[in-house]
């Protein structure tokens, strides 16, 4: 008698190894009367970093496959270890049994094309173009929301140390400016929070423009006057964190955040795989041995419910509310969510409703392979919270121990920057980075519209290009029948006029810190500003060369590092130190074999 028999595959053929063991997950198998018979394989995608696979035909033989030519999940004795093994499959065709069966497979288990551990990137980044060059006639005033976050300059660092160029849109130029603190001038009132200063400079890659340069620097918090925390920490145990560089890691920095706490600092443990649960109940930072002895025990394994996990967060934080004290949620992960709400939309939704709460939510990045960038730049600016990536230990102490007051505390929220160009002095203009912060320019004076927060010591810089009306460095016409301008004599001096709007915590009013950008402002050559605008200056320059951006006219990472040099200074944590040894890295031929330009970042 002759049996006919298709194969019907309803979900990732990944199932065949990550259900070992478990019977409920195994194949179920539906035979019908009659001459045909149909064999239906069921299950759940699971995720590793180890393993992925865009075409994943398999070809599976043992004693179970003898008759219909596939194989029972149960059979084939994989290991917990197999758990997190991903194989993608697409086959929703029926494949009949072939006449004959292909010896050459017997007692083999197989997967075709499977790509080596390591060599499939399942890496996400925001899809951010450089931004586009100006006209001061038509578009006189710029607006953006500020960004002190630094995971785009650790996650640069572990892919130049690893032998390769990030992808472009891996790296967000703000964000390796701001990795570096600044000697900016304090604030000189105590009821502004942070201090606004400029300067305009000579462009080092283009004779023919200038950069004007913005620092704000907020005031820092004495240690033993700083408001106790109520912090929750959210930590994926899935089996994608199942790494030196994620799990273990993460548990390694964590330690360096406990040490950190006040007796009177209250802290949750929330963990999250195939589903949330909470390991440890509110506790105070006094009992320093009960919270370690709760993150020692952790261990990573299952699917990964990320957004059932931040429901469970935002639920104990706002259990233990204080109004007196800075509530936080601290979100540990690869950002790779497959259980529950995984859209970016959705859970950016729920994070933005949360935070009218009150409740701050902060992201820690970990991992290589399958890391989540824009999802976690999502979550962050959605929750009013910094996005960091550690990628060692000693990036973790930078975080949570060096910089943990500007890390948890905030003290200026919705910041949002405003520079309007006097086109008497200024024809075109272009924002160095920030491209996923630009804000409409009515969104300036609207406090409903959201932006970034300043913790306590935070710096943030932005750097401008701009071009003079009569300069030869202008890369756009004017239009042919444009108004005149009106030149004001009054302000004939100025460049600009630069604005800063912000809300102090607690506050729904914004405060409003206004100044022109005049002569007096500039230097007539880079040897004559200060180290901390030629030290900005020189890592705009970088992020913009990885970026392959097509502003620098050849300017080259050896020319980075002569910029860069001088302006060291005292360094005591060797971060500028470090920024010289990536230039040099960045300008090896190795690291110009993997490039992934402004292509999705995908």
């Amino acid at each position: 008698m002759t049996f006919k028999h298709s194969l019907v595959l309803s979900s990732a053929i990944a199932v065949l190894a990550a259900c070992a063991g478990t019977p409920e997950a195994a194949a179920p198998v539906e035979q019908a009367a009659g001459d045909d018979e149909k064999v239906t394989v069921t299950g759940a995608r699971i995720r590793r970093d180890e393993f992925s696979s865009d075409q994943p035909l398999q070809v599976l033989d043992a004693d179970a496959a003898k008759s219909f030519g596939v194989v029972d999940a149960s059979s084939l004795g994989l290991g917990a270890s197999a758990s997190g093994a991903q194989v993608d499959a697409s086959i929703n065709n029926s494949v009949n049994r072939p006449p004959r069966r292909d010896r050459r497979y017997d007692n083999k288990a197989q997967a075709f094309p499977q790509p080596a551990p390591g060599d499939v990137d399942l890496e996400e980044y925001p899809d951010a173009p450089p931004n586009s060059l100006k006209l001061v006639s038509e578009e006189p005033v710029s607006t953006f929301s500020v960004d002190v976050d630094t995971a785009s300059y650790a996650v640069a660092r572990s892919y130049l140390e690893n032998g390769q160029l990030p992808p472009g849109q891996a790296v967000r130029v703000e964000e390796m400016i701001n990795y570096f603190d600044y000697a900016y001038p304090l604030p000189d009132r105590r009821d502004q929070p942070f201090s606004v200063s400029a300067v305009v400079a000579p462009t080092p890659w283009n004779a023919n423009t200038q950069l004007i340069h913005i620092g704000l620097k907020g005031y820092d918090i004495v240690p033993d006057q700083r408001p106790r925390a109520n912090l929750v920490l959210l930590l994926d145990v899935s089996g994608s964190m199942n790494a030196p560089n994620k799990l273990p890691l993460l548990k390694k920095s964590l330690r360096l955040l406990v040490d950190q706490l006040e007796d009177d600092d209250l802290v949750s443990i929330v963990v999250y795989a195939g589903a949330a649960g909470q390991v440890l109940e509110p506790t105070l930072g006094r009992d320093k041995a009960k919270i370690l002895s709760a993150l020692n025990a952790l261990s990573a394994g299952g699917s990964t419910a990320g957004g059932e996990g931040l429901r469970l967060a935002y639920s104990l934080a706002e259990a233990n509310f204080d109004e007196n004290a800075v509530n936080r949620v601290i979100l540990a992960t690869d950002g790779d969510f497959n259980v529950g709400v995984t859209q970016n939309e959705r859970l950016e939704d729920f994070v933005e409703r949360k935070r009218e709460t009150g409740i701050y939510l902060s992201v820690l990045g970990f991992g290589r392979g399958n890391y989540k960038d824009s999802r976690m730049q999502t979550i962050a600016q959605a929750g009013n919270g910094v996005a960091a990536y550690i990628d060692s230990l000693n990036e973790a102490r930078k975080v949570l121990h060096d910089e943990m007051t500007s890390t948890l505390f905030p003290i200026a929220n919705d910041v949002k920057i405003q520079v309007e160009f006097n086109p008497a002095r200024v024809a075109e203009y272009r924002l160095i980075g920030y491209e996923t912060r630009v804000l409409n320019r009515e969104d300036f004076n609207n406090d409903k519209v959201d932006a970034g927060e300043i913790g306590a010591g935070h710096e943030v810089t932005a750097v401008y290009e701009i071009s003079a009306p009569d300069s030869n460095g202008r890369l756009i016409d004017e239009r042919r029948y444009a108004e005149a301008e009106s030149e004001s004599t009054s302000a004939s001096n100025e460049y600009g006029f630069l604005r800063v709007r912000y809300k102090l915590p607690g506050e729904n009013d914004s405060k409003l810190i206004e100044r022109p950008i005049t002569n007096s402002d500039a230097a007539d050559t880079l040897d004559n500003v200060d180290p901390e605008t030629r030290w900005a200056v020189a890592v705009a320059a970088f992020g913009q060369l990885i970026r392959d951006e097509p502003y620098l006219n050849g300017f080259s990472y050896a020319d980075i590092i002569e910029l860069a040099k001088p302006a060291v200074g005292e360094d005591p944590f060797g971060y500028r130190a470090e920024f010289l040894q990536l230039a040099r890295l960045a300008e090896t031929g190795e690291a110009l074999l993997s490039r992934d330009r402004f292509s999705g970042g995908e």
